[in-house]
């Protein structure tokens, strides 16, 4: 299982339920890592899509205590979600949002994919800081690049405690 996502500078990762920058390269990134694979979620990270509706050419798991609807698999704790995602590969499974699934769900990651941007998105939700985390290390960055007005890395980072 991966975690993907961008933060601002401050590990911000949205506003209002929605996400700080239009990253066009960033969206590009994300439709293509994910695209035929699992996406793990919680309700509000749903709801912030158009139409709340779940992502195309995806398997939608939304984690959240209450079921949600029949285009979605619902699963409503960990133990659930754990069952339900050892159907598939591992590679195959990316968390994405928002932050309290990340949260809950970084420490049984193996990689973190965060598109960083260089500005202060005014953030209402904040993702761990992975720089600071013991537990993850920095295993590769892209050169910086423009993207729509902002300066944005595509980095990766390895869990340290899975194999």
């Amino acid at each position: 299982m991966k975690a993907i996502f961008h933060a601002d500078k401050n590990w911000g990762i949205g506003k209002n339920n929605a996400l700080m920058f239009s990253l066009p390269k960033d969206m590009k990134f994300f439709r293509e890592t994910t695209a035929g694979k699992v996406v793990v979620m919680g309700r509000n990270t749903l709801c912030s899509f158009p139409g709340g509706k779940p992502l195309k050419n995806r398997m939608n798991i939304v984690l959240s205590p209450e079921d949600i609807n029949e285009d979605v698999v619902t699963v409503h704790n960990l133990e659930e979600l754990f069952a339900e995602v050892g159907k598939y590969p591992q590679d195959d499974i990316f968390v994405i949002g928002g932050a309290s699934v990340y949260r809950a769900l970084l420490p049984y990651c193996t990689e973190a994919l965060v598109t960083k941007v260089d500005a202060d998105g005014g953030a209402d939700v904040f993702a761990p800081d992975l720089d600071a985390d013991e537990n993850f290390e920095l295993i590769s960055e892209s050169t910086p690049e423009e993207d729509n007005g902002y300066v944005i890395k595509f980095c990766v980072y390895r869990n340290k405690k899975i194999r």
